[in-house]
């Protein structure tokens, strides 16, 4: 069973394609893009050494050389050393502006080979192939590159569309249960902005999603895309629409770079706590209904993942430091905070004045440090 979705962008859609063993596939889809039979395959070591061969088979078949760069595994890869690192590895294989560079592996090494496709030559075209549940339905679609800064989370980086997306179901075979709630985390996170169907159907089917029952992934991760897709040809650079898949990030992103983006909280976990915080900070502000933000707080628990600060290690975390990196946000302007907030499950909007200090008010209150 497989899913289809076109990103419609002018002069530059593309096609994700969802399914089992779709990197099987990979060398003929390949084959047309390129200029000449060779590829820069980017990987971590760790997707290295449980796919790496058989995505190699699969060039290798369709006549595709591929020259494999491996990263080390991890955010911390995704800073200036890494994109200076990788740019170099590239260099070095004389990548050439008609060539093709592939992303294969999680969001970090998405993000990094993203970014250093698109400044690499003032440019070359790139495959995202995730092998993470997160990538599949998220950080793989819509073009968003970057790599941190110790002032914050994606803070420099660039809009780059993939050629293509393949998100092969079956490597999450091998992803460890902690990696699969980070992805499950994003895909809730469609259900609480947008569609409040999903977000019930999740309800129901989140076990099945989690134990990667193949019907249950094949919606999940086909309806996340989809509505991506939709919301990323409306709005490509974010100026409107597009942010609303921030909804829990600004929190998150604070959280992450407080955590100094250590092991002990992914950026998936993150995300799960930032749209429990959304949720209940739209309570707050007299926005949303108490038994929304439950539910959305139950579902989120059921999954594993982390609904209150006080589930975080790391902690105790400062309220005044948490609001200041939230001050250095990308969508921060004129010392007024922007949220993705909400008024019902399926109803999130951009909140574009948000008063630093009722959000200071509302961290000491779930338990922050001032």
């Amino acid at each position: 069973m497989k899913h289809a979705t076109r990103v419609a962008l002018a002069g530059r859609s593309y096609e994700v394609v969802i399914g089992r063993d779709v990197i099987d596939e990979a060398g003929a889809r390949l084959a047309p893009m390129l200029a000449r039979p060779f590829v820069a395959l980017v990987m971590d070591e760790t997707v290295q050494g449980l796919h790496g061969p058989r995505l190699t088979r699969a060039l290798n078949a369709a006549g595709i050389a591929a020259k494999p760069i491996v990263i080390p595994p991890g955010e911390g890869a995704k800073s200036f050393a890494g994109l200076e690192a990788l740019c170099d590895e590239l260099l070095a294989l004389d990548l050439e502006r008609g060539d093709l560079a592939v992303a294969f592996g999680g969001g970090v090494v998405g993000d990094l080979a993203g970014f250093a496709a698109a400044i690499y030559k003032r440019g070359v075209d790139f495959v995202q192939i995730p092998t993470t549940l997160l990538a599949q339905v998220d950080s793989s679609v819509g073009g968003k590159t970057a790599i941190d800064t110790p002032r914050g989370k994606n803070l420099i980086g660039a809009f780059h569309q993939p050629r293509l997306v393949l998100a092969d179901l079956a490597l999450l075979d091998t992803l460890p249960d902690r990696e699969m709630r980070c992805g499950f985390a994003e895909v809730l996170k469609y259900g609480l902005l947008g569609d409040a169907a999903f977000f019930a159907w999740l309800e129901s089917h989140g076990p099945r999603v989690l134990a990667r029952d193949a019907d249950a992934l094949v919606h999940a991760v086909g309806q996340s895309v989809d509505m991506k897709a939709r919301i990323v040809a409306e709005d490509e650079r974010e100026g409107g629409a597009r942010a609303l898949l921030n909804l829990g990030h600004t929190f998150a992103h604070a959280l992450e770079v407080e955590s100094g983006f250590g092991d002990h909280l992914k950026h998936g976990e993150a995300v799960a706590l930032g749209c429990a915080l959304a949720f209940r900070f739209s309570v707050r502000l007299g926005l949303c209904p108490a038994a929304d933000s439950d539910r959305a707080d139950r579902l989120i628990a059921a999954s594993g993942l982390p609904t209150r600060l006080a589930d975080l290690e790391g902690g105790p975390f400062s309220a005044d430091a948490l609001v200041e990196r939230m001050a250095q946000d990308k969508k921060a302007k004129a010392g007024r905070l922007t949220f993705i907030l909400a008024r019902a499950i399926g109803e999130a909007f951009v909140a574009g004045d948000v008063d630093p200090d009722a959000v200071h008010r509302f961290l000491i209150d779930e338990g922050a440090t001032q």
